[in-house]
């Protein structure tokens, strides 16, 4: 008795050291929701309800200055599932297929999976232009279903001959769209992520699990059910806060970025139908909460709840006007800080926060120790364990936030700082707490302050790897043919 009562005393000193070996290996629940700023209860909006993301907050460690590791699915995501920066693979943008640049590169689930986790998923993870589900890292997969994949078939049972929701009388793309849709929550395509993740967690496994589920919503178009819709009125729906002149301060390499799908904002605006948008993207986080609520109540029906660490992360923010910038495609708050969420049974607090500055390539390298999992060299990710047992822990870590080469943001508690160009195209500076909405550019008043910020910058920034048009795809095998 006395030598496991010494265990839980070291346990207890150590929690984070690798698992003993007759411990038995914690699950993961990896919950990934797209397109999700920082619109959420428990991170202080008021803007829609999210009853369910907060309940998940109030059962761990909530992570109040989290940010994406790019504004940018495709990167964000490849940075986030293989603990690597954009600045260090190339990976910068949308257009940059994974796979065929690092064939032998090793990525969240399939690292599990080597190391006798099943490693099974649903929905959006990778991102499903760029090399979306690899056979190699699964053994088991359900696809996701888009909804914008769906409207099609909704207007035909309708007897309605139309491609929109919206009335705007162009849609440069078929996802730029949203609106309300008279159907049920188990209609949508996340509903049906949901059941079958649902589904997963009802079997018995013989082997820890590793099991992400990819929540498409709210991500464009932005569509919903009608009842979110009605419980948000769009005339009591308030656009963000902006500032006449506020771009004055930037120089140009944020104007480029800010200036990336204008055309799309004034188009909105031309058509008076921006708060209509800004409805449907709340009533679209209202959805995928809900989502969210299904996925945790079949989990606590599960087997699993005592034995499962559980993640919840956006991959990137999104924005509506601020800084005269629509999506998200910058450097600035709107576009990076999101939702993230971790509970790990023993270690976590229920109903902790911390402030403390994190970037998303921490999961790889906190996940595999969490697990007992030896973590791989050569990770920028940095593992947040201590931050896991003490939220108030002392934490020299920015947040470091890359896109496109040569554009990178340090984050802290307090100010972010962001070099474009490597310095070529300009600097921005500002004070997070006198001025959350980034309104003030500080750099040519303060120059004496960025010092800090520019030893996060990465050293070094990779060449871009070459685009997804480089190559031919073959789906009957999974492979790839350079042109």
């Amino acid at each position: 008795m006395k030598f496991f009562k010494i265990l839980l005393i070291l346990h207890s000193a150590f929690a984070l050291q690798s698992l003993d070996a007759a411990t038995p290996r914690p699950n993961v629940l990896f919950i990934s929701v797209d397109d999700m700023n920082d619109w959420v209860g428990c991170l202080g909006s008021d803007r829609v309800p999210t009853p369910n993301i907060d309940a998940l907050a109030e059962r761990g460690l909530l992570f109040t200055n989290a940010h994406a590791p790019s504004p940018k699915c495709a990167p964000s995501r490849a940075a986030i599932l293989t603990g690597k920066r954009a600045s260090t693979t190339g990976l910068y943008s949308n257009g940059h297929w994974w796979r065929p640049a690092y064939p032998d590169l090793v990525t969240l689930p399939h690292y599990f999976r080597n190391h006798g986790y099943t490693s099974a998923g649903a929905g959006k993870v990778h991102h499903h232009t760029v090399g979306f589900n690899p056979p190699d890292q699964w053994d088991e997969y359900f696809d996701l279903v888009q909804d914008k994949d769906l409207i099609v078939d909704y207007f035909k049972s309708r007897g309605e001959d139309r491609r929109f929701l919206t009335t705007m009388p162009r849609h440069p793309s078929d996802s730029l769209d949203w609106g309300p849709m008279e159907v049920d929550d188990n209609e949508m395509g996340d509903a049906r992520t949901v059941r079958w993740a649902s589904e997963f967690l009802s079997r018995d496994h013989e082997n820890p699990f590793f099991l992400a589920v990819g929540i498409f919503q709210p991500h464009l178009p932005f569509y919903a059910p009608q009842k979110y819709f009605d419980v948000l009125p769009k005339e009591k729906v308030e656009l963000p806060i902006n500032k006449p002149g506020d771009l004055d301060d930037i120089p140009e390499g944020g104007q480029i970025m800010a200036e990336y799908r204008r055309n799309d904002l004034r188009m909105i605006e031309e058509y008076d139908d921006l708060r209509h948008c800004v409805q449907s993207y709340l009533a679209s986080i209202a959805h995928a909460d809900t989502m969210v609520g299904e996925l945790m109540y079949a989990f606590d029906k599960s087997a699993y709840r005592e034995n499962t660490i559980v993640v919840l992360w956006s991959d990137h923010g999104y924005a509506f006007g601020e800084k005269d910038h629509y999506a998200k495609n910058t450097l600035w708050e709107r576009s990076t800080h999101v939702p993230f969420i971790m509970v790990v049974p023993g270690v976590t607090q229920a109903g902790s926060e911390t402030e403390s500055p994190v970037d998303l390539t921490c999961l790889f390298p906190t996940l595999t120790k969490l697990c007992g999992l030896p973590v791989p060299s050569g990770l920028d990710g940095i593992d947040i364990g201590p931050l896991l047992k003490n939220p108030k822990a002392q934490w020299k870590h920015p947040a470091i936030i890359d896109y496109l080469k040569g554009n990178t943001a340090i984050r802290t508690r307090d100010w972010r700082y962001i070099q474009y160009d490597e310095g070529r195209k300009g600097e921005e500076l500002y004070d997070r707490v006198s001025d959350p909405h980034e309104w003030t550019n500080l750099i040519e008043k303060h120059p004496e302050l960025v010092g800090p910020f520019k030893a996060w910058l990465p050293n070094h920034y990779a060449e871009e790897v070459p685009t997804k048009g480089a190559y031919d795809f073959d789906p009957s095998n999974y492979k790839w043919k350079k042109r």
